[in-house]
Protein backbone atom coordinates (compact mmCIF):
# COMPACT_ATOMS: atom_id res chain seq x y z
CA UNK A 1 0.00 0.00 0.00
CA UNK A 2 1.07 3.89 -0.88
CA UNK A 3 -0.40 6.67 1.13
CA UNK A 4 0.14 10.66 1.95
CA UNK A 5 -0.19 9.55 5.84
CA UNK A 6 -0.08 6.73 7.92
CA UNK A 7 -1.11 6.91 11.22
CA UNK A 8 -0.49 3.91 13.80
CA UNK A 9 -3.02 4.02 16.23
CA UNK A 10 -6.62 5.24 16.76
CA UNK A 11 -6.98 7.27 19.67
CA UNK A 12 -7.62 10.88 20.10
CA UNK A 13 -4.75 11.85 18.57
CA UNK A 14 -4.91 9.22 15.56
CA UNK A 15 -8.54 9.91 15.20
CA UNK A 16 -8.62 13.89 14.83
CA UNK A 17 -5.16 14.00 12.83
CA UNK A 18 -7.11 11.62 10.31
CA UNK A 19 -10.10 13.27 10.09
CA UNK A 20 -8.07 16.51 9.56
CA UNK A 21 -5.43 15.13 7.40
CA UNK A 22 -8.16 13.66 5.07
CA UNK A 23 -9.29 16.60 4.00
CA UNK A 24 -6.17 17.57 2.53
CA UNK A 25 -4.42 13.66 1.07
CA UNK A 26 -4.97 10.49 1.42
CA UNK A 27 -4.73 8.50 4.78
CA UNK A 28 -4.63 5.26 6.29
CA UNK A 29 -5.30 4.03 10.13
CA UNK A 30 -3.87 1.03 11.33
CA UNK A 31 -4.81 -0.48 14.42
CA UNK A 32 -3.59 -3.26 16.25
CA UNK A 33 -7.33 -4.38 17.69
CA UNK A 34 -10.84 -3.20 16.92
CA UNK A 35 -10.63 0.50 16.06
CA UNK A 36 -12.29 1.33 19.36
CA UNK A 37 -9.96 -0.32 21.22
CA UNK A 38 -7.11 2.54 22.97
CA UNK A 39 -6.48 4.27 26.14
CA UNK A 40 -8.80 7.08 25.03
CA UNK A 41 -11.42 4.84 25.17
CA UNK A 42 -11.29 4.82 29.23
CA UNK A 43 -10.60 8.27 29.66
CA UNK A 44 -13.20 8.90 32.36
CA UNK A 45 -12.32 12.24 33.61
CA UNK A 46 -12.18 14.54 31.18
CA UNK A 47 -10.18 17.41 29.36
CA UNK A 48 -8.78 20.80 31.11
CA UNK A 49 -9.46 23.63 29.41
CA UNK A 50 -9.18 27.68 30.39
CA UNK A 51 -12.90 28.37 29.71
CA UNK A 52 -14.51 29.41 33.30
CA UNK A 53 -15.28 32.74 34.20
CA UNK A 54 -12.92 32.61 37.00
CA UNK A 55 -9.89 30.80 35.21
CA UNK A 56 -7.00 32.28 32.77
CA UNK A 57 -4.48 30.81 30.54
CA UNK A 58 -2.08 31.73 33.15
CA UNK A 59 -3.29 29.65 36.28
CA UNK A 60 -3.69 26.62 33.95
CA UNK A 61 -0.06 27.30 32.89
CA UNK A 62 1.08 28.12 36.46
CA UNK A 63 -0.86 24.60 37.73
CA UNK A 64 0.70 23.00 34.72
CA UNK A 65 4.46 24.03 35.62
CA UNK A 66 3.83 23.15 39.47
CA UNK A 67 2.88 19.79 38.67
CA UNK A 68 5.52 19.15 36.11
CA UNK A 69 8.04 19.57 39.28
CA UNK A 70 10.61 21.93 36.83
CA UNK A 71 10.74 19.90 33.73
CA UNK A 72 7.86 21.40 31.65
CA UNK A 73 8.90 23.51 28.21
CA UNK A 74 6.99 26.68 29.44
CA UNK A 75 7.03 27.51 25.84
CA UNK A 76 4.79 24.25 24.95
CA UNK A 77 2.60 24.92 27.80
CA UNK A 78 1.48 28.29 26.62
CA UNK A 79 0.93 26.61 23.32
CA UNK A 80 -1.15 23.64 24.59
CA UNK A 81 -2.87 25.85 26.97
CA UNK A 82 -3.78 28.59 25.08
CA UNK A 83 -4.78 26.27 22.25
CA UNK A 84 -7.34 24.62 24.41
CA UNK A 85 -11.14 26.43 23.71
CA UNK A 86 -10.37 26.07 19.80
CA UNK A 87 -10.01 22.56 19.75
CA UNK A 88 -12.76 22.03 22.86
CA UNK A 89 -14.77 24.10 20.49
CA UNK A 90 -13.31 21.54 18.01
CA UNK A 91 -14.52 18.66 18.79
CA UNK A 92 -18.37 19.88 20.41
CA UNK A 93 -18.45 20.92 16.04
CA UNK A 94 -17.84 16.94 15.11
CA UNK A 95 -20.60 16.17 17.98
CA UNK A 96 -19.10 15.92 21.18
CA UNK A 97 -22.10 16.16 23.89
CA UNK A 98 -19.94 18.09 26.62
CA UNK A 99 -21.48 18.18 30.50
CA UNK A 100 -23.72 21.06 31.05
CA UNK A 101 -25.25 22.69 33.87
CA UNK A 102 -27.84 25.76 34.23
CA UNK A 103 -26.81 29.01 35.14
CA UNK A 104 -28.59 32.34 35.90
CA UNK A 105 -28.78 33.32 31.90
CA UNK A 106 -27.63 29.90 30.18
CA UNK A 107 -26.34 26.96 30.15
CA UNK A 108 -22.89 26.35 31.03
CA UNK A 109 -20.29 23.54 30.69
CA UNK A 110 -20.33 21.70 34.02
CA UNK A 111 -16.78 22.07 34.74
CA UNK A 112 -15.05 19.34 37.35
CA UNK A 113 -11.71 19.97 39.12
CA UNK A 114 -9.00 17.07 39.96
CA UNK A 115 -5.98 17.07 41.47
CA UNK A 116 -3.11 20.16 40.62
CA UNK A 117 -5.64 22.30 39.61
CA UNK A 118 -6.47 25.54 41.25
CA UNK A 119 -9.97 26.01 39.21
CA UNK A 120 -13.16 24.01 37.78
CA UNK A 121 -11.41 23.68 34.52
CA UNK A 122 -12.23 19.90 33.40
CA UNK A 123 -14.74 19.50 30.62
CA UNK A 124 -16.70 15.99 30.98
CA UNK A 125 -19.24 13.68 29.25
CA UNK A 126 -20.46 12.40 32.91
CA UNK A 127 -18.15 9.52 33.83
CA UNK A 128 -17.48 8.50 30.25
CA UNK A 129 -15.65 11.07 28.49
CA UNK A 130 -13.16 9.51 26.62
CA UNK A 131 -16.11 6.88 25.48
CA UNK A 132 -17.94 9.89 24.08
CA UNK A 133 -14.98 11.42 22.02
CA UNK A 134 -13.91 7.86 20.67
CA UNK A 135 -16.87 6.71 19.36
CA UNK A 136 -17.21 10.83 17.73
CA UNK A 137 -14.15 10.97 16.12
CA UNK A 138 -14.19 6.93 15.05
CA UNK A 139 -17.60 7.30 13.33
CA UNK A 140 -16.22 10.87 11.59
CA UNK A 141 -13.23 8.84 10.14
CA UNK A 142 -15.22 5.88 8.73
CA UNK A 143 -17.46 8.05 7.09
CA UNK A 144 -14.93 9.86 5.20
CA UNK A 145 -13.41 8.54 1.79
CA UNK A 146 -10.21 9.38 1.90
CA UNK A 147 -9.49 7.06 5.11
CA UNK A 148 -8.47 3.83 5.26
CA UNK A 149 -9.06 2.24 8.66
CA UNK A 150 -7.14 -1.48 8.53
CA UNK A 151 -8.24 -3.39 11.83
CA UNK A 152 -6.30 -5.66 13.70
CA UNK A 153 -2.75 -4.72 11.83
CA UNK A 154 -0.09 -4.42 14.33
CA UNK A 155 3.25 -1.97 13.53
CA UNK A 156 6.24 -3.94 12.98
CA UNK A 157 8.99 -1.82 12.78
CA UNK A 158 9.28 1.30 10.00
CA UNK A 159 10.67 1.50 6.94
CA UNK A 160 13.63 4.00 7.03
CA UNK A 161 16.36 4.62 4.37
CA UNK A 162 19.60 7.22 4.23
CA UNK A 163 18.99 10.33 2.32
CA UNK A 164 21.44 12.76 1.70
CA UNK A 165 23.27 11.00 4.98
CA UNK A 166 20.54 11.24 6.72
CA UNK A 167 17.79 8.39 7.80
CA UNK A 168 14.26 9.32 6.89
CA UNK A 169 10.90 7.09 7.40
CA UNK A 170 8.84 6.23 4.58
CA UNK A 171 6.11 4.19 6.44
CA UNK A 172 5.74 1.09 8.23
CA UNK A 173 5.77 -2.69 7.96
CA UNK A 174 2.40 -3.92 9.23
CA UNK A 175 1.31 -7.54 10.48
CA UNK A 176 -2.24 -8.93 10.15
CA UNK A 177 -3.45 -10.04 13.37
CA UNK A 178 -5.96 -12.78 11.73
CA UNK A 179 -3.35 -14.25 9.07
CA UNK A 180 -0.11 -13.94 10.07
CA UNK A 181 0.69 -11.80 6.45
CA UNK A 182 3.10 -9.00 6.62
CA UNK A 183 3.15 -6.07 4.41
CA UNK A 184 4.55 -2.86 3.64
CA UNK A 185 2.47 0.75 3.99
CA UNK A 186 4.80 3.29 2.71
CA UNK A 187 3.89 6.90 3.29
CA UNK A 188 5.10 10.90 2.53
CA UNK A 189 4.59 10.99 6.58
CA UNK A 190 3.95 8.52 9.29
CA UNK A 191 2.31 9.68 11.98
CA UNK A 192 3.06 7.41 15.56
CA UNK A 193 -0.37 7.79 17.73
CA UNK A 194 -0.23 4.41 19.50
CA UNK A 195 -0.49 5.19 22.62
CA UNK A 196 1.58 4.44 26.06
CA UNK A 197 2.84 1.17 27.59
CA UNK A 198 0.92 0.98 30.62
CA UNK A 199 1.25 -2.92 30.13
CA UNK A 200 5.01 -2.79 30.80
CA UNK A 201 3.51 -2.51 34.48
CA UNK A 202 1.89 -5.52 36.53
CA UNK A 203 -0.76 -3.62 37.33
CA UNK A 204 -2.00 -1.01 35.14
CA UNK A 205 -5.35 0.81 34.43
CA UNK A 206 -4.42 0.41 30.69
CA UNK A 207 -6.09 -1.94 28.06
CA UNK A 208 -4.24 -4.81 26.71
CA UNK A 209 -3.39 -2.82 23.72
CA UNK A 210 -0.88 -0.45 24.97
CA UNK A 211 2.58 -1.84 24.81
CA UNK A 212 4.89 0.57 23.98
CA UNK A 213 5.22 0.01 20.21
CA UNK A 214 5.78 3.35 18.90
CA UNK A 215 8.47 4.03 21.25
CA UNK A 216 10.11 0.74 20.71
CA UNK A 217 9.68 1.08 16.42
CA UNK A 218 10.51 4.64 16.46
CA UNK A 219 13.93 3.88 19.36
CA UNK A 220 14.75 1.12 17.09
CA UNK A 221 14.66 3.22 13.87
CA UNK A 222 17.17 5.98 15.47
CA UNK A 223 14.35 8.45 17.00
CA UNK A 224 15.28 10.01 19.79
CA UNK A 225 13.39 9.51 23.06
CA UNK A 226 12.91 11.48 26.30
CA UNK A 227 12.04 11.20 29.88
CA UNK A 228 10.97 7.70 30.10
CA UNK A 229 12.12 7.52 33.76
CA UNK A 230 8.57 9.59 34.47
CA UNK A 231 5.86 6.95 34.71
CA UNK A 232 2.88 7.99 36.28
CA UNK A 233 0.86 5.53 38.52
CA UNK A 234 -2.89 6.54 38.85
CA UNK A 235 -3.62 6.64 42.51
CA UNK A 236 -6.94 5.09 42.87
CA UNK A 237 -7.68 1.66 40.66
CA UNK A 238 -10.94 -0.70 42.08
CA UNK A 239 -9.24 -3.14 44.44
CA UNK A 240 -11.00 -6.31 43.26
CA UNK A 241 -10.25 -10.00 42.23
CA UNK A 242 -12.78 -9.91 39.52
CA UNK A 243 -12.10 -6.31 38.10
CA UNK A 244 -9.44 -5.84 35.71
CA UNK A 245 -7.58 -2.22 34.79
CA UNK A 246 -10.89 -0.65 36.44
CA UNK A 247 -9.86 3.26 37.12
CA UNK A 248 -11.71 5.06 39.74
CA UNK A 249 -11.58 8.60 38.46
CA UNK A 250 -9.60 11.78 39.85
CA UNK A 251 -12.85 13.49 39.99
CA UNK A 252 -13.98 11.77 42.89
CA UNK A 253 -11.88 13.25 44.75
CA UNK A 254 -12.37 16.30 42.62
CA UNK A 255 -15.59 16.37 43.94
CA UNK A 256 -14.74 15.88 47.69
CA UNK A 257 -13.73 11.78 47.71
CA UNK A 258 -11.58 11.13 51.49
CA UNK A 259 -9.19 8.75 51.11
CA UNK A 260 -8.67 7.04 54.84
CA UNK A 261 -6.65 3.63 56.17
CA UNK A 262 -8.73 0.30 56.70
CA UNK A 263 -9.45 2.06 60.14
CA UNK A 264 -11.38 4.63 58.83
CA UNK A 265 -8.67 7.67 59.56
CA UNK A 266 -7.99 9.96 56.71
CA UNK A 267 -3.95 9.98 55.93
CA UNK A 268 -3.38 12.58 53.22
CA UNK A 269 -3.08 15.38 56.01
CA UNK A 270 0.39 14.48 56.53
CA UNK A 271 1.21 14.74 52.81
CA UNK A 272 0.47 17.45 51.42
CA UNK A 273 -1.53 20.86 51.90
CA UNK A 274 -4.14 20.04 49.19
CA UNK A 275 -4.94 16.81 50.73
CA UNK A 276 -6.71 14.50 48.25
CA UNK A 277 -6.28 17.31 45.36
CA UNK A 278 -2.37 17.05 45.63
CA UNK A 279 -0.56 16.50 42.03
CA UNK A 280 -0.73 12.69 41.31
CA UNK A 281 2.42 11.87 42.23
CA UNK A 282 2.40 13.06 45.78
CA UNK A 283 -1.10 10.94 46.06
CA UNK A 284 0.60 8.08 44.66
CA UNK A 285 3.44 7.85 47.10
CA UNK A 286 0.82 8.57 49.96
CA UNK A 287 -1.03 5.49 48.98
CA UNK A 288 2.19 3.26 48.05
CA UNK A 289 3.59 4.51 51.53
CA UNK A 290 0.69 3.79 53.76
CA UNK A 291 0.58 0.36 52.57
CA UNK A 292 3.83 -0.23 53.40
CA UNK A 293 4.05 1.16 56.56
CA UNK A 294 0.49 -0.62 57.72
CA UNK A 295 0.78 -3.80 55.85
CA UNK A 296 -2.85 -3.18 54.11
CA UNK A 297 -3.34 -4.65 50.45
CA UNK A 298 -5.29 -1.16 50.04
CA UNK A 299 -6.77 1.86 51.11
CA UNK A 300 -10.06 3.64 50.94
CA UNK A 301 -11.42 6.27 48.54
CA UNK A 302 -15.15 7.19 51.09
CA UNK A 303 -17.57 9.02 49.16
CA UNK A 304 -20.28 8.09 51.29
CA UNK A 305 -20.52 11.45 52.98
CA UNK A 306 -21.72 13.36 49.45
CA UNK A 307 -25.63 12.90 48.21
CA UNK A 308 -26.82 9.65 46.78
CA UNK A 309 -28.69 11.71 43.93
CA UNK A 310 -25.51 14.04 42.79
CA UNK A 311 -23.06 10.67 42.66
CA UNK A 312 -26.08 8.85 40.64
CA UNK A 313 -26.08 11.98 38.51
CA UNK A 314 -22.32 13.17 38.03
CA UNK A 315 -20.90 9.27 38.20
CA UNK A 316 -23.09 6.65 36.94
CA UNK A 317 -20.66 4.67 35.38
CA UNK A 318 -18.40 4.56 37.81
CA UNK A 319 -21.38 4.07 40.80
CA UNK A 320 -22.78 1.41 38.38
CA UNK A 321 -19.39 -0.70 37.54
CA UNK A 322 -18.64 -0.95 41.33
CA UNK A 323 -22.36 -2.09 42.29
CA UNK A 324 -21.53 -4.77 39.56
CA UNK A 325 -18.66 -5.68 42.01
CA UNK A 326 -21.01 -5.89 44.77
CA UNK A 327 -19.57 -2.09 46.50
CA UNK A 328 -21.71 0.74 46.87
CA UNK A 329 -19.98 3.84 47.11
CA UNK A 330 -23.29 5.58 47.94
CA UNK A 331 -22.57 3.53 51.05
CA UNK A 332 -19.48 2.06 52.24
CA UNK A 333 -16.30 3.12 51.20
CA UNK A 334 -14.40 1.91 47.77
CA UNK A 335 -10.97 -0.18 48.28
CA UNK A 336 -8.56 1.09 45.86
CA UNK A 337 -4.55 0.66 44.82
CA UNK A 338 -2.47 3.05 42.97
CA UNK A 339 -1.66 1.54 39.14
CA UNK A 340 0.42 1.99 36.62
CA UNK A 341 -1.56 4.67 34.37
CA UNK A 342 0.58 7.46 31.91
CA UNK A 343 3.67 7.74 30.14
CA UNK A 344 5.06 10.79 30.50
CA UNK A 345 8.21 10.44 28.32
CA UNK A 346 8.07 9.22 25.18
CA UNK A 347 9.65 9.86 21.59
CA UNK A 348 10.86 13.12 21.14
CA UNK A 349 8.61 15.35 19.15
CA UNK A 350 8.01 19.09 18.92
CA UNK A 351 5.41 21.15 18.90
CA UNK A 352 4.32 20.27 15.12
CA UNK A 353 4.85 16.48 16.17
CA UNK A 354 8.20 16.62 14.22
CA UNK A 355 10.24 13.91 15.82
CA UNK A 356 14.30 13.75 14.88
CA UNK A 357 13.50 11.72 11.90
CA UNK A 358 12.54 13.08 8.57
CA UNK A 359 8.58 11.79 7.70
CA UNK A 360 8.34 10.41 11.42
CA UNK A 361 5.86 12.56 13.39
CA UNK A 362 4.48 11.58 16.90
CA UNK A 363 1.20 12.78 18.86
CA UNK A 364 -0.39 12.01 22.09
CA UNK A 365 0.89 9.91 24.84
CA UNK A 366 3.68 7.87 22.73
CA UNK A 367 4.95 12.02 22.38
CA UNK A 368 7.04 13.36 24.72
CA UNK A 369 6.46 17.15 24.36
CA UNK A 370 7.93 19.06 27.23
CA UNK A 371 4.17 19.55 28.06
CA UNK A 372 4.29 17.31 31.27
CA UNK A 373 7.55 17.44 32.81
CA UNK A 374 8.12 15.02 35.42
CA UNK A 375 4.27 14.46 36.27
CA UNK A 376 1.46 15.02 34.22
CA UNK A 377 -1.05 17.36 35.61
CA UNK A 378 -4.54 15.21 35.36
CA UNK A 379 -6.94 15.83 32.16
CA UNK A 380 -4.29 17.58 30.20
CA UNK A 381 -3.68 14.21 28.14
CA UNK A 382 -6.71 14.27 25.78
CA UNK A 383 -6.15 18.17 25.48
CA UNK A 384 -2.37 17.60 24.05
CA UNK A 385 -3.38 15.01 22.08
CA UNK A 386 -6.00 17.16 20.61
CA UNK A 387 -3.68 20.34 19.80
CA UNK A 388 -0.28 18.34 18.66
CA UNK A 389 -2.39 15.89 16.53
CA UNK A 390 -3.87 19.52 14.91
CA UNK A 391 -0.60 21.23 14.59
CA UNK A 392 1.04 18.18 12.75
CA UNK A 393 -1.91 18.53 10.06
CA UNK A 394 -0.69 22.34 9.08
CA UNK A 395 2.48 21.26 9.16
CA UNK A 396 2.56 18.55 6.64
CA UNK A 397 0.45 20.08 4.49
CA UNK A 398 2.72 22.54 2.76
CA UNK A 399 5.45 20.00 2.51
CA UNK A 400 3.78 16.59 1.10
CA UNK A 401 4.67 17.43 -2.58
CA UNK A 402 8.23 16.84 -1.30
CA UNK A 403 8.06 13.27 0.05
CA UNK A 404 8.25 10.45 -2.68
CA UNK A 405 8.50 6.80 -0.44
CA UNK A 406 9.97 4.02 -2.28
CA UNK A 407 7.52 1.33 -4.09
CA UNK A 408 9.63 -1.48 -3.78
CA UNK A 409 10.36 -2.27 -0.34
CA UNK A 410 10.11 -6.10 1.16
CA UNK A 411 10.06 -7.40 4.50
CA UNK A 412 12.69 -8.97 5.70
CA UNK A 413 13.59 -12.63 6.36
CA UNK A 414 12.22 -12.80 10.09
CA UNK A 415 8.97 -10.73 9.65
CA UNK A 416 7.67 -13.72 7.48
CA UNK A 417 5.05 -15.79 8.67
CA UNK A 418 5.27 -19.52 8.98
CA UNK A 419 3.54 -22.65 10.69
CA UNK A 420 2.04 -22.01 14.20
CA UNK A 421 4.49 -21.64 16.83
CA UNK A 422 4.25 -25.35 18.91
CA UNK A 423 3.22 -25.12 22.23
CA UNK A 424 5.98 -24.90 24.68
CA UNK A 425 7.17 -21.97 22.75
CA UNK A 426 4.12 -20.01 23.52
CA UNK A 427 4.46 -21.01 27.17
CA UNK A 428 7.99 -19.57 27.27
CA UNK A 429 6.89 -16.43 25.72
CA UNK A 430 3.97 -16.12 28.04
CA UNK A 431 6.56 -17.05 31.16
CA UNK A 432 8.85 -13.67 29.78
CA UNK A 433 6.37 -11.30 29.58
CA UNK A 434 4.47 -11.88 32.35
CA UNK A 435 8.41 -11.52 34.31
CA UNK A 436 9.38 -8.27 32.66
CA UNK A 437 5.64 -6.95 34.18
CA UNK A 438 6.59 -8.06 37.57
CA UNK A 439 9.97 -7.09 37.32
CA UNK A 440 9.12 -3.72 36.66
CA UNK A 441 6.29 -3.20 39.11
CA UNK A 442 8.45 -4.84 41.99
CA UNK A 443 12.45 -3.09 40.74
CA UNK A 444 11.00 0.23 39.06
CA UNK A 445 7.91 1.36 40.10
CA UNK A 446 6.54 4.24 42.69
CA UNK A 447 9.55 4.03 44.63
CA UNK A 448 13.00 3.32 43.73
CA UNK A 449 16.64 2.46 44.81
CA UNK A 450 20.01 1.99 42.66
CA UNK A 451 20.13 -1.91 43.81
CA UNK A 452 16.99 -3.00 42.51
CA UNK A 453 17.56 -0.97 38.74
CA UNK A 454 20.96 -2.30 38.34
CA UNK A 455 18.98 -5.64 39.04
CA UNK A 456 16.35 -5.01 36.61
CA UNK A 457 19.11 -4.41 34.19
CA UNK A 458 20.87 -7.37 34.38
CA UNK A 459 17.69 -9.32 33.93
CA UNK A 460 15.91 -7.41 31.07
CA UNK A 461 19.25 -7.68 29.24
CA UNK A 462 18.91 -11.18 28.90
CA UNK A 463 15.43 -11.10 28.18
CA UNK A 464 16.01 -9.75 25.54
CA UNK A 465 18.69 -11.52 23.87
CA UNK A 466 15.96 -14.60 24.39
CA UNK A 467 13.75 -12.36 22.82
CA UNK A 468 15.83 -12.03 19.87
CA UNK A 469 16.38 -15.73 19.35
CA UNK A 470 12.36 -15.97 19.57
CA UNK A 471 12.22 -13.46 16.48
CA UNK A 472 14.97 -15.52 14.71
CA UNK A 473 13.87 -18.90 15.43
CA UNK A 474 9.89 -19.19 15.38
CA UNK A 475 7.44 -18.32 13.38
CA UNK A 476 6.24 -14.18 13.96
CA UNK A 477 3.20 -14.14 16.38
CA UNK A 478 1.73 -10.68 17.83
CA UNK A 479 2.63 -12.10 21.29
CA UNK A 480 6.04 -12.29 20.03
CA UNK A 481 6.16 -8.95 18.32
CA UNK A 482 4.61 -6.97 21.39
CA UNK A 483 6.88 -8.77 24.03
CA UNK A 484 9.95 -7.59 21.75
CA UNK A 485 8.76 -4.12 22.33
CA UNK A 486 7.12 -3.88 26.23
CA UNK A 487 10.88 -5.53 26.67
CA UNK A 488 12.70 -3.02 24.84
CA UNK A 489 10.26 0.04 26.41
CA UNK A 490 11.00 -1.29 30.25
CA UNK A 491 14.98 -1.46 29.29
CA UNK A 492 14.14 2.38 28.24
CA UNK A 493 12.83 2.84 31.58
CA UNK A 494 15.42 1.41 33.82
CA UNK A 495 18.19 3.18 31.65
CA UNK A 496 16.44 6.74 32.50
CA UNK A 497 15.84 5.73 35.86
CA UNK A 498 19.47 4.92 36.24
CA UNK A 499 20.75 8.16 35.05
CA UNK A 500 18.80 10.71 37.08
CA UNK A 501 20.39 10.66 39.90
CA UNK A 502 18.13 12.62 41.76
CA UNK A 503 14.42 12.71 43.08
CA UNK A 504 11.63 14.80 41.15
CA UNK A 505 8.21 13.78 40.13
CA UNK A 506 7.44 10.69 39.08
CA UNK A 507 10.74 9.37 39.74
CA UNK A 508 11.10 8.76 43.48
CA UNK A 509 15.04 7.50 44.34
CA UNK A 510 15.55 6.08 48.00
CA UNK A 511 19.23 6.69 47.52
CA UNK A 512 19.23 10.38 45.76
CA UNK A 513 15.73 11.70 48.25
CA UNK A 514 16.76 15.39 46.98
CA UNK A 515 15.61 17.60 44.19
CA UNK A 516 19.33 18.48 42.28
CA UNK A 517 18.21 21.49 39.58
CA UNK A 518 21.98 22.24 38.88
CA UNK A 519 22.46 18.92 37.12
CA UNK A 520 19.72 17.59 36.74
CA UNK A 521 16.78 20.49 35.68
CA UNK A 522 16.97 18.95 32.18
CA UNK A 523 15.77 16.38 29.56
CA UNK A 524 16.95 12.85 30.07
CA UNK A 525 17.12 12.14 25.87
CA UNK A 526 18.47 7.77 24.71
CA UNK A 527 18.87 6.94 20.86
CA UNK A 528 19.85 3.57 20.00
CA UNK A 529 23.11 2.16 20.32
CA UNK A 530 25.47 -0.75 21.98
CA UNK A 531 23.38 0.72 24.90
CA UNK A 532 20.96 3.24 25.17
CA UNK A 533 23.20 7.20 25.02
CA UNK A 534 21.90 9.54 27.91
CA UNK A 535 22.47 13.07 27.32
CA UNK A 536 21.12 15.89 29.86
Amino acid sequence: MKTDFLVLGSGIAGLSFALEAADRGRVVVATKREAAESNTRYAQGGIAGAMGKDDSFELHKGDTLAAGAGLCHEDVVDVCVRAAPERIQWLVAQGVSFSKVPSDDAVEYDFGREGGHSRRRVLHVADLTGREIEQVLLARVQAHPNVTLLEDHLGLDLIVRDVAERRRVDGAFLMNRVDGRVFPVTAGATILASGGAGKVYLYTSNPDVATGDGVAMAYRAGARVANMEFFQFHPTCLYHPKAKSFLLSEALRGEGGILRRLDGTRFMEGYHPQLELAPRDIVARAIDHEMKTTGDDHVLLDMTHLAADFLETRFPHLLGTCLGFGIDMRREPVPVVPAAHYMCGGVWADTDGRTSLPGLYAIGEVACTGLHGANRLASNSLLEALVFAHRAVVELVGHLDAFDPPDDVSPPAWMRAGAPSPREESVMVSQDWDEVRRLMWNYVGIVRSNRRLHGARRRLDLLGREVREYLLSTPLTPDIVELRNLSLVAQLIVESALARQETRGLHFNVDYPHLDDRRFQSDTILWAGERPTVVF
